[in-house]
């Protein structure tokens, strides 16, 4: 039989401008003013993407990197990957561990995502300034939906979107930093696909697939659209409290950093050569 999501309503989505804001401001105030001005109004149902650096904006967590000191262990940092030493201290400060990096930006891991520079973002902010992630970012989606439905009566699901690098490949895409009010992880292990085989391993990132549908309309630059509604994703509302270890992985599982940062250079046993090139396989 095949999953009710069949029958669903086409998915929508709503672009919602908002103010530039460039220090704290009352976020679910701002949000209510804003759906209004776009001539929207939120469902019960709605998932409401909003930018994790408008959140970060509204929480005060916009830092003068001239106030920043700077320790010789940053300064070191910045000398072998050629960062602003600032920003290597800010990184060291905020990020939860530092796999390496390349010239310009640090890889780390932070608030349960891999991110260049722990999320820290200069971008969409005055010269000389830098926004950091949200505080506390799961309890941040909690409390703007409990907000929204104390102020408004309805029940919205909530998601913080940032963007990110895929491994591999070029340009950024949606990833939801946090959460509330459904489960962001669809488990399809015991079910069977189209050939009645069980499904093993698949579990589904429905909140990172809703936030890559709110940034195409949401959008990087200029566009002063740090929310959006999106309509009919099917996603069951929850009063769940959900954290980062609903999303994220034990390391040793993931493919990514197990594999690159605990291996050995080596070839395929039979010269590795695919499509005419030699091929190195990391263990």
């Amino acid at each position: 039989m095949k999953d009710d999501f069949m029958t669903r309503l086409p998915l929508m989505v709503f672009p919602i401008e908002a103010p530039v804001r460039q220090a704290a401001f009352d976020l679910p105030a701002t949000i209510i003013e804003a759906v209004a001005a776009g001539g929207q109004a939120l469902q019960d149902g709605d998932v409401l993407a909003i930018s994790s650096k408008y959140t970060a904006i509204s929480q005060g967590r916009v830092i003068n990197l001239d106030t920043i000191t700077v320790t010789p262990a940053a300064l070191d940092l910045a000398e072998r990957y050629h960062m602003n030493p600032r920003m290597a201290q800010l990184v060291m400060q905020e990020a939860d561990h530092i796999f390496g990096g390349i010239p310009g930006f640090l890889l780390t891991y932070k608030d349960g995502i891999l991110s260049p520079n722990a999320g820290i973002d200069r971008s969409n902010i005055p010269s000389g300034y830098a926004v950091l992630f949200p505080d506390q970012p799961y309890r941040a989606a909690a409390d703007i939906r409990r907000a929204l439905r104390d102020r408004l009566g309805v029940t919205v699901g909530i998601i913080l979107t940032d963007s990110w690098l895929m491994p591999g490949r070029l340009g950024t895409s949606g990833v939801a930093l946090a959460t509330a009010g459904f489960r962001p992880i669809q488990d399809e292990r015991g079910k069977h696909d189209l050939f009645g085989n069980p499904m093993l391993v698949t579990q589904r990132g429905i909140a990172d697939s809703i936030c890559v549908c709110a940034q195409m309309v949401m959008g990087e630059r200029d566009e002063a659209t740090p929310l959006a509604i999106v309509r009919h994703t099917g996603v069951e509302m929850s009063d769940a409290e959900l954290s980062v270890e609903d999303v994220a992985i034990d390391w040793h599982m993931c493919i990514y950093v197990q594999s690159l940062t605990e291996g050995r250079l080596d070839r395929l046993p039979d010269g590795g050569r695919a499509n005419g090139r030699s091929t190195e396989v990391v263990r």
